[in-house]
């Protein structure tokens, strides 16, 4: 004991420094030897695995499955490897991606609506749940490297900002690295970048295309991995954008397809199943299915309807090849390498049918076209030589959607037919497919059975805790036997269907579904709900039916009350009942978002990269923007939304005046911009005076410094939801595509330079 000055009470004193070191040297001879540190061992012959997912591609679009546009590389890998027939998706997505990358349904990954219409409604949520681990996390485990490239479209768009939390990015689910795009989709030429969790910007060069630039970083991954660490076996998840809209590829990609496609869409549909019976890729008693009562037939367009149509979808075919030629450049490099033949490769020709998203008519600025706000007939033909190139954002008409995805009813979202759904796919694996090489496989096939096949390739099963966290079983089976076994025995009896609404469930060789009503040429046009006990049941024998052709639901009411039963079991099995459609509750059920209920916000100069969604609100509503800087010969970004097709720029330009620019897709332009310099200490401001009176009005625009008006002008019409789904808000920087008129010699993202920038503050008005 000792006394404390301060008290004179007795106070205890602190162990002696011997005693401390006889106490921790105690505790550690207790503890016992540290556990030995090893590297996970990968099972023997591991092979590596890549699975390629191409992306709004019908099943009768490549030239492998009888369709008109020219896949080598997909030709190619069928010849030493194996075509899948009936492999099917979820009609959508982020669905397909969560159920390919976990082996579940995807509503039991919780993500059983695509991200931009997902809600608070469980299994529904675009969450993907700890229970329901990806390939990559279980594939590291196994001392694999993990590598992601391209699309992604699992992130919660509220975790997509510089903040995070990045447990849901690809990094966080168990991929090494990542290289790509967070959304759905993205500009082709002028990307949103990501590596890692950091915004990037697009190599220099005017020849820049993001296929190519994401196939070059996944050949130079695997160079890595292999020099690092020769023999470790690797995971690749190559996820091209194409072919989602924005259809762009360079000019001599479309110019191969010039005049291939005068005679139609009606006829198109006609010659591809042609090709596909002779080619041995369906039935020969296959029928075709007629067009749905809304869709025009070809020849009801005029002569510059179909000039249009045809340059639209002669874009498409050239995006498509292009694409596959890169995949060509990722097989010839493995070959190159030694890699090729102990190569799992899985090519899936889309996550989903052709999609009819850009409308009857095409659009060259479909974003627009979505939203209610389409360009004119003239207007297209205007641009119809800029069609697939950096000043536009096409998608062809729903017409060629409908005709690539022959021979069989609807496309895109319409989960509830084959339309929808099945899509080309081919498996290649040169060590283990010898004898049968070149053939075919008709075995019922769905995306969530690729783990449990790279599962049972490495003759591992599926971990019970993956990270501490008890799984959940799969709901995929493997399909191993049928790479060496054409008669292998069917591994998938039974598969529910769902998105928007539109549903169906397969059991056995048979398919009831039920058709939701919306039209998905529609999707971005506001509807009542419409109720679930309305939509019609049809009946289909798909052992005797492969098109999905003959309905026998009123030859077959037992067989189809059988079937109805069984989807309710699914369904509540899945959690998903009371069923409801995304499109219906993503409003009523909304989801988390960053920018809540303000509207006052305050932006510093590290404010990049915030998804458009997340940041200030400023449709349907007035707004001012108010920006301090200081600094001699200021120039560069002061702050963005959005990108080249619609969006707005504060900016100052090399003379340092500044200009504002905001485009509303192709109903209006505005350019505002002052005589004067500016220079020192100065605000910089934008008011926007909305006109009111309902959504997607025009208004006033005012460009003001330190509080003086410069430059006024109106525009006739704004976005009544966003410019785009995959751009951002962004201070001081210009990510993604250029919003502004940027001076020709600028840098990517036209910087600001020559001036330090205090704040950015915005207000909005209220709602309508």
């Amino acid at each position: 004991m000792r006394f404390s000055l301060m008290s004179g009470r007795p106070q205890k004193t602190a162990p002696s420094l011997p005693c401390v070191s006889w106490l921790l040297t105690a505790a550690l001879l207790l503890a016992g030897p540290a556990a030995a540190i090893t590297l996970p061992t990968p099972p023997k012959n591991a092979p590596n695995i890549v699975i390629v997912l191409l992306d709004d591609v019908g099943f009768g679009a490549t030239s492998t499955f009888g369709g008109p546009v020219e896949t080598p590389a997909l030709d190619a890998l069928a010849q030493v490897g194996l075509r899948f027939n009936r492999f099917h998706t979820t009609a959508i997505c982020s669905p397909t991606r969560a159920a390919l990358l976990t082996g579940r349904d995807a509503h039991a990954a919780n993500v059983g609506a695509v991200l931009n219409s997902a809600s608070t409604i469980p299994g529904y949520q675009g969450v993907l749940r700890p229970e329901t681990a990806t390939i990559a996390e279980i594939l590291r485990e196994q001392g694999y490297s993990t590598g992601a490239f391209g699309k992604w479209h699992l992130t919660p768009n509220w975790e997509s900002s510089p903040l995070g939390p990045f447990d849901r990015w690809p990094t966080g689910v168990g991929f090494d690295t990542f290289y790509g795009f967070l959304g759905g989709e993205t500009d082709q030429y002028e990307p949103t970048l990501y590596r890692g969790t950091a915004a990037v910007r697009r190599p220099a060069g005017e020849s820049y295309h993001v296929t190519e630039d994401i196939v070059d970083e996944a050949i130079g991954w695997v160079d890595l991995v292999q020099s690092i660490s020769p023999g470790k076996p690797f995971f690749v998840y190559l996820a091209p954008g194409a072919a989602h809209a924005p259809l762009q590829v360079p000019a001599p990609w479309i110019r191969r397809y010039e005049g291939r496609f005068a005679d139609g869409w009606d006829r198109m549909r006609e010659t591809i199943l042609d090709r596909q019976k002779a080619l041995g890729v369906v039935p020969a008693d296959t029928a075709l299915t007629p067009a749905p009562e809304a869709l025009p037939a070809w020849d009801s367009l005029s002569a510059q309807q179909k000039q249009v149509a045809e340059r639209l979808m002669e874009t498409y075919a050239g995006f498509l090849e292009h694409t596959d030629a890169q995949i060509g450049r990722l097989t010839s490099a493995l070959r190159q390498r030694g890699q090729f033949d102990n190569t799992l490769f899985v090519y899936i020709a889309g996550d989903n049918g052709s999609s009819a998203e850009g409308g009857l008519g095409g659009s060259i600025n479909y974003m627009g076209a979505l939203q209610g706000l389409p360009e004119s007939l003239e207007q297209q033909l205007a641009a119809l030589e800029r069609i697939g190139d950096e000043t536009t954002y096409p998608q062809y008409p729903a017409g060629w959607a409908w005709a690539l995805t022959s021979p069989f009813q609807w496309v895109k979202q319409v989960a509830s037919h084959l339309g929808g759904t099945r899509v080309g796919a081919v498996v290649s694996w040169p060590r283990v497919i010898r004898d049968g090489a070149g053939g075919l496989r008709s075995q019922f096939t769905h995306v969530n059975d690729v783990v449990p096949t790279i599962l049972d390739a490495l003759n591992i099963g599926v971990p019970e805790t993956v990270r501490g966290v008890p799984q959940r079983p799969m709901d995929g089976s493997s399909f191993l036997a049928s790479l060496t076994r054409a008669d292998a025995a069917e591994h998938h009896s039974t598969q529910l269907f769902e998105v928007n609404g539109n549903r169906a469930i397969y059991h056995e060789g048979w398919m009831a579904s039920a058709f939701h009503q919306r039209l998905p040429w529609t999707v971005g046009v506001r509807t009542a709900p419409s109720p679930m006990e309305d939509d019609r049941w049809e009946l289909y024998n798909l052992n005797e039916d492969f098109s999905q052709a003959n309905n026998l639901a009123s030859a077959e009411p037992g067989k189809l009350a059988e079937l109805q039963a069984l989807f309710q079991q699914e369904a509540q099995r899945l959690g998903i009942l009371p069923l409801r459609s995304a499109m219906d509750t993503m409003n009523s059920h909304p989801l988390p978002n960053l920018r809540g209920d303000r509207s006052e916000f305050s932006y510093g100069p590290d404010a990049v990269g915030i998804p458009e969604a997340q940041g200030p609100p400023l449709f349907n509503r007035s707004w001012t923007l108010d920006a301090t800087l200081t600094g001699p010969a200021p120039r560069g970004v002061i702050a963005t939304m959005g990108g080249t097709v619609a969006g707005w720029s504060l900016y100052l330009d090399n003379h340092s005046r500044p200009v504002f620019r905001y485009r509303s897709f192709e109903v209006g332009e505005i350019i505002l911009q002052g005589d004067n310099a500016v220079d020192g200490d100065v605000q910089l401001s934008v008011n926007f005076a909305y006109d009111g009176g309902g959504y997607a009005r025009g208004g006033e625009f005012s460009l003001l410094v330190d509080g003086q008006p410069v430059d006024q002008g109106r525009i006739a019409a704004t976005p009544p939801s966003y410019f785009s789904i995959d751009e951002t808000f962004d201070v001081g920087v210009d990510t993604g595509s250029p919003a502004g008129t940027y001076p020709a010699d600028s840098p990517i993202g036209y910087p600001l330079a020559g001036a330090s920038l205090r704040r950015v503050d915005i207000v909005t008005g209220p709602a309508p």
